[in-house]
C-alpha cells in the first residue's frame, strides 16, 4: 500500500468525532492493518502472532441481540424502585404536519400517548432514546394517532427493544398485521393490551386506568351500539372486492436477510369486528397516577438526631423506627420527607360532539375532578387530544370548571403552531446562503426565534397561559389555565416539583447558524465565487415559473434529520401538482415548506400522486396526505374531488383495509394501475387515458417494470409544453429505464450508494452514484439529479470525476425550476467546503473500507 493513502486533512482526529470506544477499535485495527501491509510490500515475512492479534481484537456487537440482552438487565434492575423524576414531555404538538406525541419519561422507563406520523424523526432529532420505550397508549385507531407506528417500531427494535405493548381501541394487532410486507418487524414482539374499563395497567412507574369513550352515530341507538359486538350483520358492508385485494408479495425477499416470515392475512370475521367498531366509535381516554414513593430520607435531621452512619440509616430510608445506643427512639417520620402519593394526571380525547356525553358523565373521571373524595386524588394536569372546535363547545368548556383551579391543561392539537424539527431550518438557513431561490427560507411560524435579525420573519411568542377561548359566539369564560401554542419539548413536571416548563422548548437561532458556517476556512470565498458563477449563467439562461420541483423527501429506509423518506412535489403549473413517491412526513414537509395558508392551496392542486413500488418509505405518508389534501379542500370551500392515485394495484389490500376497519379514504382516490401504463405493454383503455391526460394537462404518461421488489416501477411524464420528466424510483441500472426516458429533460435517479458499495448496492437491488449517472448519459437526458441517499450521507454524498456539469444533487425543501438546472452543480465547491466534516468523514470510511478489503485478500492469498 502506498503512502499517499495518508492525506492529513483525513486525519484530523477530533473527540467530537474520535471519542467512542467503536472508533477507537477501528483506529487501532487500522494501525495494525497499515503495519501488516507495509511490511508485506516491503519483502517482510510477517509474524503469525501479528495476524492473530487482528483476528482477536473486539468485533462490532451484535447489535440487535446484545443490545435486547443489556435493557432486559437493566430492566430487571430498576423495576425494584419507584423513579424520583418523572415528567410529560411534549413530542409532536399536534400542529398541522405534526405528530400528536406525548412522552410520559422517568428514569426507568418511558411511555409514549400517540404516535403519529413523523414522531420517529423528532425523537431521532431530539435524542429522545426509545431504548426504553416499552408501552404506547393510542386515544384512536386514526392516522394522526398511529400513522408513526410503523416506523418508530422499526427504530425500537433496531435499538434492541425486545417486546413493544400497544394499548388502545380494537384494532392495533391487525394494524400490524396489515403492514407486515413493508414493515418488516423480525426482532420486536409486538403485543397488545387487553384494554377495558375493567382492566388497569400497572409497573413501578405509574398505574394507568383505561376509559373508553363511546360514540354515538347519528343512524345508531343506543340500544343497537351496547349490542353491535355481537352482531355479525355488521360486517356484511364490506367491499366484495377486499378478497380480489389481498397481497402475499414478499416485498422483502430481495433483501440478503431473507424475507417477511409468516406473513397472515387479517381474517374476514376479524375485519367485521373492527368495521363495527369503526361504526361504533370508540377513543380511548387515560386516568394515570404515580405510584407512591417513601418520602426520601433528610441527611440533615438525621444528623441532628445523632444517628450514626451506617445499617441504620438504611432502615429509617425504609420506614422503620429505630433506637439508638444511648437509647433515644427516631422515628422514620422524623427524618424523612414526607411521603409523595402520587400525582394523577389525565389524558383525554373527545373527538366530536357525539362523545361529548359519555365523556362529561363519566363516574371514573368524576373521582378525579373537584368531586374527588381527597385531595391526593385530584387531578393536577389534563392533556387534550381533542380537537378546537370541540374544546370550544361550552359543554365542554363546563366539564372543564368541573376540575379545581390549580389543574393545568394542555392543548396537543391544530390549534398548535410548533412543528417541531430545529435540524431542517439549520441546513435550511445554510443552503440558503448559497442560493436563495433554490433553498428558500421555511415558512412554518410556529417556531421561536433567537435574536434579532431582518430575515427573521416569523417570530412568535412562548407557550402561553390564557382562561379564556375564542368561540364562535365570542369568548367564553373560563377558570382554566390552559396552555396553547406550545412547542416542542415543553415539560409539565409530575416529580419531584409539579408545574410547567418550556425552558427546553426547540427554538431557532439562524445568526448562529449563518456564523458557524461563515467561519469555516475558504467558505466566504468560494461563496462569492459561487454567487458570481450564478449570475453569469443565469444571464444566459431564459427561466420560466413552470415546471418546477420540489424536493421534499431525498432519503432512503428511515427519516433522518436533514433528510426525510421519498417524496417530490412536481408543479406544473399555478394550479396543478403532481407528487411523485409519498414516504412517512410528505404531508408535514409540505406544510413547513409553504407555511399553513399557502399549503392549503398547494393540497388542493394536488390532482395525481403516483407511488413507485411498495416498500414503506415510498408510500407510508400516502394516507396522511389524502386526509391533509381533503381538509385543505373543505377549509378553502372547494368540492370533494378524487386525486389520481397511479401505483401497484396491490396498493389496495392494505388501502381498503384501512378504509373498511379504521378510517373512510376511499373517497379520495381513483386507483390508476401502474402495469397498465407500461411502455410498448399499455393496457389502459385509449380514451380513458386521452381523458385523464386532459384533466392532468400531461401529453403523456408512461411507466415501465424496474429492478427492485416485486412490483416497482419506473415512470416518464411529458408535460403539455414537450418537458418530459422521468423519475426511476429505486432500481438497480435497467435498460428498461433507459429507453423509457430516452432525450428526458431530467431524470430524477435514485443514488441510495456510494460507487464503494457496489456490492452491497446488488444486494439491496439500488444503484451507486455512477451507475444512476450512467442510465442518465445513456438515455440523452439533458440532466440528472440524483436522491434517495442512504442515511449514512446524511447532509451530503461522496463526489466521483463522474458528477459533469449537467448532474445535480437533491436536498430535501431544494425547489428548483426546470430552467435552473444548469445553475445546481455549480454548487459541488462551496458544498464540499460547507460540509467538510461530514465529507472527510465519508471519505475516512473509504480508506477503512478498502484497508479492510485489502488485508482479506492478503489473508485468502
Amino acid at each position: 500500500m502506498s503512502l499517499s493513502v495518508f492525506k492529513p486533512h483525513l486525519f484530523k482526529i477530533t473527540f467530537d468525532v474520535y471519542r467512542t470506544q467503536l472508533i477507537i477499535i477501528y483506529f487501532y485495527k487500522f494501525l495494525v492493518i497499515y503495519s501488516i501491509r507495509f511490511y508485506t510490500n516491503k519483502g517482510v515475512k510477517i509474524n503469525s502472532n501479528l495476524l492473530s492479534i487482528l483476528k482477536e481484537m473486539p468485533k462490532e456487537p451484535k447489535h440487535i441481540l446484545e443490545a435486547q440482552r443489556q435493557r432486559i438487565k437493566i430492566k430487571q434492575k430498576s423495576s425494584k424502585y419507584v423513579p424520583g423524576k418523572v415528567c410529560l414531555q411534549i413530542l409532536g404538538t399536534g400542529a398541522k404536519g405534526s405528530p400528536r406525541a406525548v412522552y410520559l419519561f422517568s428514569d426507568q422507563s418511558r411511555y409514549l400517548f400517540n404516535c403519529g406520523e413523523g414522531t420517529q424523526r423528532l425523537a431521532h432529532e431530539h435524542k429522545i432514546k426509545l431504548a426504553k420505550l416499552e408501552h404506547i397508549f393510542l386515544t384512536q385507531t386514526t392516522w394522526k394517532n398511529v400513522g408513526g407506528l410503523p416506523g418508530t417500531a422499526l427504530t425500537i427494535q433496531d435499538v434492541g427493544v425486545p417486546k413493544i405493548t400497544l394499548h388502545g381501541p380494537p384494532g392495533l394487532n391487525e394494524l400490524f398485521s396489515a403492514t407486515r410486507r413493508f414493515v418488516v418487524l423480525r426482532d420486536l414482539k409486538i403485543e397488545i393490551a387487553e384494554c377495558t374499563e375493567n382492566n388497569i395497567f400497572e409497573d413501578n412507574v405509574v398505574s394507568i386506568k383505561y376509559v373508553p369513550i363511546i360514540g354515538k352515530p347519528k343512524n345508531f341507538t343506543l340500544e343497537q351500539i351496547e349490542n353491535s359486538s355481537s352482531n355479525e350483520n355488521m360486517g356484511k358492508a364490506f367491499s366484495s372486492s377486499n378478497n380480489n385485494d389481498t397481497d402475499d408479495t414478499d416485498y422483502y425477499a430481495h433483501e440478503c436477510k431473507g424475507g417477511v416470515e409468516n406473513i397472515r392475512s387479517v381474517s374476514p370475521t376479524i375485519q367485521h369486528l373492527l368495521q363495527d367498531n369503526k361504526e361504533r366509535g370508540i377513543a380511548m381516554s387515560y386516568i394515570c397516577r404515580l405510584k407512591h414513593r417513601p418520602g426520601a430520607l433528610n441527611l440533615d435531621k438525621c444528623v441532628f438526631k445523632g444517628v450514626p452512619p451506617g445499617p441504620l440509616l438504611g432502615k429509617l430510608k425504609n420506614g422503620e423506627d429505630i433506637t439508638l445506643p444511648n437509647g433515644n427512639v427516631v422515628r422514620s417520620s422524623e427524618v424523612c420527607d414526607p411521603d409523595d402519593p402520587g400525582p394523577v394526571f389525565l389524558v383525554i380525547d373527545c373527538p366530536s360532539e357525539q362523545y361529548l356525553d359519555t365523556l362529561i358523565n363519566n363516574a371514573e373521571i368524576k373521582k378525579h375532578q373537584k368531586f374527588a373524595g381527597n385531595d391526593n386524588d385530584v387531578t393536577c394536569v389534563v392533556v387534550h387530544f381533542t380537537p378546537t372546535e370541540i374544546l370550544k363547545l361550552p359543554k365542554y368548556q363546563r366539564w372543564m370548571d368541573d376540575f379545581i383551579l390549580s389543574t393545568e391543561h394542555i392543548l396537543v392539537n391544530e390549534a398548535n403552531l410548533c412543528l417541531g424539527s430545529i435540524a431542517v431550518h439549520r441546513i435550511q438557513y445554510k443552503l440558503n446562503m448559497l442560493s436563495p431561490n433554490l433553498f428558500p427560507l421555511l415558512n412554518d411560524q410556529g417556531m421561536v426565534i433567537e435574536g434579532n435579525s431582518d430575515i427573521l420573519l416569523n417570530k412568535r411568542p412562548k407557550c402561553d397561559s390564557v382562561n379564556t377561548i375564542k368561540s364562535e359566539n365570542g369568548n367564553i369564560e373560563s377558570n382554566n389555565l390552559l396552555r396553547k401554542d406550545i412547542g416542542t419539548l415543553c415539560k409539565y413536571h409530575l416529580r419531584p416539583k409539579k408545574g410547567f416548563d418550556d425552558y427546553s422548548q426547540v427554538r431557532l437561532d439562524p445568526q448562529e447558524y449563518i456564523n458557524e458556517t461563515m467561519v469555516l476556512p475558504d467558505f466566504p470565498a468560494a461563496l462569492n465565487e459561487l454567487k458570481e458563477k450564478i449570475r453569469n449563467t443565469q444571464m444566459n439562461l431564459t427561466i420560466r415559473n413552470y415546471p418546477k420541483i420540489l424536493f421534499l423527501g431525498t432519503g432512503s429506509c428511515i427519516p433522518n434529520k436533514t433528510r426525510n423518506t421519498s417524496g417530490i412535489l412536481l408543479q406544473t403549473s399555478e394550479t396543478q401538482n403532481i407528487v411523485l413517491d409519498c414516504g412517512e412526513g410528505t404531508y408535514g414537509q409540505i406544510i413547513r415548506f409553504y407555511g399553513l395558508d399557502e399549503s392549503d392551496k398547494v393540497l388542493s392542486n394536488i390532482d395525481a400522486i403516483y407511488i413507485s413500488h411498495l416498500h414503506a418509505d415510498h408510500h407510508i405518508g400516502l394516507i396522511g396526505l389524502l386526509q391533509g389534501r381533503k381538509r385543505a379542500r373543505q377549509y378553502l370551500n372547494l368540492p370533494n374531488k378524487a386525486v389520481y392515485l397511479f401505483a401497484p394495484r396491490q396498493i389496495l389490500g392494505w388501502l381498503n383495509f384501512y378504509d373498511q376497519c379504521f378510517e373512510d379514504i376511499k373517497e379520495e382516490f381513483i386507483l390508476i394501475p401502474n402495469g397498465d401504463l407500461i411502455l410498448h405493454r399499455e393496457s389502459y383503455p385509449k380514451d380513458d387515458k386521452k381523458d385523464l391526460l386532459g384533466q392532468l394537462n400531461l401529453n403523456d404518461f408512461k411507466t415501465c417494470q424496474v429492478k427492485h421488489c416485486p412490483n416497482a416501477f419506473g415512470v416518464a411524464l411529458v408535460l403539455e409544453n414537450g418537458c418530459k420528466i422521468t423519475y426511476s424510483g429505486d432500481t438497480m441500472p435497467t435498460e428498461n429505464l433507459i429507453e423509457l426516458g430516452k432525450l428526458s429533460d431530467v431524470l430524477i435517479h435514485e443514488a441510495t450508494m456510494e460507487d464503494d458499495l457496489a456490492r452491497e448496492a446488488i444486494i439491496k437491488m439500488h444503484s451507486t452514484t455512477s451507475q444512476a449517472i450512467k442510465v442518465g448519459n445513456d438515455m440523452g437526458a439533458k440532466y440528472i439529479i440524483l436522491t434517495h441517499f442512504s442515511q449514512r450521507y446524511a447532509k451530503l454524498p461522496r463526489f466521483n470525476e463522474n458528477f459533469a456539469e449537467n448532474v445535480g444533487i437533491a436536498f430535501d425543501n431544494m425547489l428548483v425550476k426546470v430552467d435552473e438546472l444548469p445553475l445546481v452543480p455549480l454548487l459541488y465547491p462551496a458544498l464540499k467546503i460547507m460540509f467538510a466534516e461530514h465529507y472527510e468523514e465519508m471519505e475516512q470510511k473509504a480508506v477503512k473500507r478498502q484497508l479492510k478489503s485489502e488485508i482479506l485478500a492478503a489473508q485468502q492469498s
